[in-house]
């Protein structure tokens, strides 16, 4: 007969679906056991000790009860909250965007540390208020397909080589930098166009330190090509669409 085992880790919550009458089941992203499925029985009811620490984009102290590879909440409390997304329409549909990705590159049982880490720092500085949602969101967008496996290779033109590319698209499939001007044999791929400043400002979001990858400023052309530009990169790498990213488009000001 297997024992559960009991495990403390720290979490934060990127989906809840209902469950019966006054349960849930929480999706999870942790730093040491990655993208866990558990069971938070008793969550919605009233009073429930545990309805703070397992709402939508809670980053909580989980104690988990674990029997054959499932997980089952017994206690939680609330580390950050991020209250300012709850009362920001259009924040909290950011970040259920970010939550959404997050949980389409993370994977079960694998550790990736740096990954909710970059989660969790978007979601203070949106909650926050501290950069312009459009700087955010393409910084959160390319740093987390750099840290997925998907960052393009920008030192240089993939065609020519000049390593300052002149006016630069983003070629959205193979994940490479060129020369507007600039074209290979029998290519039909997608490009997104790009300027000088949103160049150097995609520079920095794939390769500085994890501190400082939404400390960077635009003018406002050079921040809508970069905007663009991350947001088609992301969909392509990952071949598919994001409901909450539709609605935050919907929504957006």
């Amino acid at each position: 007969m297997n024992q559960a085992m009991y495990i403390n880790t720290k979490g934060l919550i990127l989906r809840e679906v209902p469950y019966k009458e006054t349960s849930k089941i929480l999706t999870v992203l942790t730093a040491d056991a990655g993208r866990i499925t558990v069971s938070a029985k008793g969550a919605r009811r009233k009073g429930s000790k545990t309805a703070a620490a397992t709402q939508l984009l809670c980053f909580s102290d989980m104690t988990l009860s674990e029997n054959r590879d499932r997980y089952t909440l017994t206690e939680a409390r609330p580390i950050e909250m991020f209250e300012g997304l709850r009362y920001d329409l259009e924040a909290l549909a950011l970040g259920s965007y970010f939550a959404q990705v997050l949980e389409a590159v993370s994977d079960e049982d694998m550790q990736n540390p740096a990954i909710l880490s970059l989660g969790l720092n978007a979601l203070y500085v949106l909650s926050e208020n501290k950069y312009p949602q459009e700087i955010i969101k393409p910084a959160f967008e390319m740093r987390l397909m750099a840290l997925s496996g998907f960052a393009p290779l920008l030192d240089a033109c993939s065609v020519c080589g000049s390593e300052n590319p002149v006016n630069p698209r983003l070629d959205l499939t193979g994940g490479t930098i060129r020369c507007r001007d600039c074209r290979e044999e029998g290519e039909f791929s997608d490009t997104a166009p790009l300027c000088q400043g949103s160049f150097d400002a995609l520079r920095h979001i794939i390769s500085c330190d994890s501190k400082r990858v939404f400390s960077f400023s635009l003018g406002l052309d050079a921040a809508k090509r970069l905007y663009r530009a991350s947001e088609s990169y992301l969909k392509t790498q990952l071949d598919r669409g994001f409901s909450t990213l539709e609605y935050y488009n919907s929504v957006r000001i």
